[in-house]
């Protein structure tokens, strides 16, 4: 985190200048926002009586439900918000605000946004389809390693060196397949394919005339989601 904090000024510059139809100038607001609620989500888990049920209406567990398989999918999204301690949320919001303020003006709110649900949908479901039936599952971090691939692709696609990105990602992978630590590492894996499929629609697409395939291609991505999540829970 600390090396791609500090380099994230210079990647940020040539990535901005070659990237110019895509930015969109200003604070990166879709960041905070997201931010934000996270923030709120966890504020109010915290609360004595509420907080539980709170957490349990939210967070991921089994075939889009918890405790039971009743179709709530709503959960596959919610679930981003959850998170299980100040830790927990503390070191997602903080890699969220690195990637965001590099990645959000790169591509622009709107894509931005649109590459965060759609990699942290996909990183449900891959927990969905890779994690015991009735796990339970909270955090943004599937999301997050969507944001990473999306950058390494694009940073990749620009003609950056992305050793450093790729050496972060290792660390990272490998962290979450230790046992012991509690991750889901199902939903890091779905989050990093998606995010990276997301950034390569993105880069490979960029221009408004190719803006309707952009968008086609993306909602394409996501009906193939959708659909193997409900095969998945009508199966």
């Amino acid at each position: 985190m600390a090396e791609q904090r500090a380099s994230a000024p210079r990647t940020r510059s040539p990535l901005v200048k070659r990237t110019r139809r895509l930015a969109t100038p200003g604070q990166p607001a879709v960041t905070y926002a997201i931010m934000g609620i996270c923030i709120l989500a966890w504020l109010v888990e915290s609360l004595p009586g509420i907080g539980g049920h709170v957490t349990n209406a939210l967070q991921y567990a089994g075939v889009y439900s918890y405790p039971g398989p009743v179709f709530q999918p709503w959960r596959m999204l919610t679930s981003l918000a959850v998170h299980y301690s100040i830790l927990h949320i503390g070191l997602n919001m903080y890699t969220l605000w690195i990637f965001g303020k590099v990645l959000e003006p790169v591509v622009g709110r709107g894509r931005y946004l649109t590459l965060f649900l759609v990699s942290g949908f996909g990183g449900s479901v891959g927990v969905l389809l890779l994690a015991s039936p009735l796990v339970a599952v909270g955090g943004a971090s599937g999301a997050l390693f969507g944001l990473f691939g999306a950058l390494i692709v694009i940073h990749r696609r620009l003609g950056g060196n992305i050793t450093q990105l790729l050496v972060l990602l290792a660390i990272n992978l490998v962290i979450s397949f230790i046992p012991g630590f509690n991750i889901a590492w199902q939903a890091h894996l779905g989050g990093l394919v998606i995010g990276s499929l997301v950034g390569w629609i993105f880069i490979e697409t960029r221009g408004r005339a190719l803006f309707g395939r952009q968008v086609g291609l993306v909602a394409l991505l996501s009906v193939v989601l959708v659909a193997a999540s409900f095969l998945h829970f009508v199966a």
